[in-house]
């Protein structure tokens, strides 16, 4: 007899439904969310923006906030990566597809980049999922071409090089996801963008940035970070070097709860994981800020060693606070533990993800942990002339598609955004508004930094 559990027995005896029919299903949308209205944005007070990023400010650490106000002041790219709550409001109350998917929630053109697979291979991907949730799968899209637009403006770019990236970017999503619908589904479900893979992808004019960032990559681990952020004691071990406020000791009592909320991480892991990090042992944990968005949240590093002091391992923990889509309608997946939520959430959108990926509590606060730097790296698309940033946007098109595509099926997806240029040209108009609207928001910050408003300080 089998032993099979019901809800997968059910799934299995499900009848498969017929490709066109599937495509049918996102044609159908259409009626509800004609593709037109994917260019609707309706222009807001940006003093609306600035208060958001007060409330988001709430629950971080407060010394930190200057830092977080003005890394976002710094540029209207800068303002927009550390902004994905503003977005989420302003995407939340427009119109949107019943499409759903496991989004990423802040899929910006600077959240795709390199990391190392469990075999030690360098692919690419969306690399970030604080804020991934279930939900309308265009949002991901419009968050894309808006930034696309923003950071070429930034890097000098003529509005017809901006629209032509946008437009490509799309276009490319929309040429991956017919792929994807035509292939078996362990073949889809297992593709990853390795080297091999990016080869195959019309990037000529990135070729060489892609291979100063991947060399760049290789060479970023846990051995490059304790050499250059630790330094070696008499008693044999390493210890963080501090550079405040953006690296810091941990010591007492709060080491010591780090330290057990590592043991419940471990716990979140598969058993070979798990067997594996029971071979290391803590040596030392420091308070490090990271990002643009994620300043004044509780990130820590932990310094672990194997074999010997040379043997090192450095994970990162850090703070999951509820995601910005929390509260509005059509998105789930967004209550409980909110580091499950990032971790399960990257698992669904990643062809492979880090070995050590899990998650783990400390007092009231949720975190996930994750290996640091290993084999990251990224491009800056702020500096990237136009026919380069053209390159990148199709490249991080075509990453989006697959990682939708692994929580909703292609084919559906394929029958609402079809085979004609009408969602293009629909997110290109809705990428210029966003961007006009990002412009406006980031001089309400900055004005309301030089009036004394909101304080802020520039940390490199």
């Amino acid at each position: 007899m089998s032993t099979t559990a019901g809800p997968v027995r059910g799934l299995l005896r499900t009848a498969v439904a017929d490709p066109q029919e599937l495509r049918e299903r996102g044609r159908s949308e259409r009626s509800r969310v004609p593709r037109r209205l994917l260019a609707v944005h309706v222009p807001r007070d940006p003093q609306i923006a600035v208060r958001i990023v007060e409330e988001t400010g709430r629950g971080r650490l407060e010394h930190l906030l200057p830092l977080r106000t003005g890394r976002m002041a710094a540029s209207p790219f800068a303002f927009l990566r550390g902004s994905a709550a503003v977005m989420a409001h302003d995407l939340a109350c427009g119109p949107r597809t019943q499409l759903t998917a496991q989004v990423c929630g802040d899929a910006h053109v600077s959240n795709f980049g390199f990391y190392a697979s469990p075999e030690r291979r360098l692919v690419m991907d969306i690399n970030d999922f604080d804020e991934t949730a279930r939900g309308p799968f265009d949002v991901d899209l419009r968050r894309l071409g808006a930034s696309v637009v923003v950071a070429g403006r930034e890097a000098g770019a003529t509005r017809a090089r901006t629209e032509e990236a946008v437009r490509d970017a799309v276009r490319s999503y929309r040429t991956m996801l017919r792929g994807l619908a035509g292939m078996g589904v362990l073949d889809a479900w297992h593709l990853r963008f390795d080297e091999d893979l990016l080869d195959t992808i019309d990037i000529e004019h990135l070729s060489a940035v892609l291979r100063k960032a991947t060399v760049k990559a290789q060479n970023n681990d846990s051995r490059t970070v304790a050499a250059k952020w630790t330094v070696a004691t008499c008693a044999s071990d390493r210890l963080f070097v501090e550079q405040p406020p953006l690296l810091t000791q941990v010591v007492g009592e709060q080491e010591e709860i780090i330290a057990d909320a590592l043991g419940d991480y471990v716990a979140t892991l598969a058993h070979e994981r798990a067997l594996l990090l029971n071979r290391y042992h803590l040596v030392d944990v420091a308070f490090r800020v990271v990002g643009v968005g994620s300043v004044g949240n509780r990130t820590y590093i932990a310094l672990l060693e194997g074999n010997g002091p040379q043997d090192t391992l450095v994970l990162q923990i850090k703070q999951a606070r509820p995601g910005v889509f929390t509260g509005y309608e059509g998105f789930d997946g967004t209550g409980g533990h909110q580091g499950r939520r990032v971790v399960l959430g990257q698992k669904a959108m990643q062809t492979t993800h880090d070995a050590l990926l899990g998650w783990t509590r400390i007092g009231a606060d949720d975190y996930y942990v994750r290996t640091f730097r290993d084999m990251k790296g990224s491009i800056d698309p702020s500096c990237l002339p136009g026919h380069q940033l053209d390159d990148y946007a199709r490249l991080t098109g075509a990453l989006l598609a697959r990682a939708h595509a692994r929580t909703a099926d292609a084919r559906v997806l394929t029958g609402y955004l079809g085979r004609g240029d009408a969602a293009d040209t629909a997110l290109v108009t809705y990428a210029h508004a966003y961007a006009d609207q990002t412009e406006a928001d980031h001089a309400a910050l900055v004005a309301a930094v030089a009036a004394g408003r909101i304080p802020a300080e520039h940390q490199d």
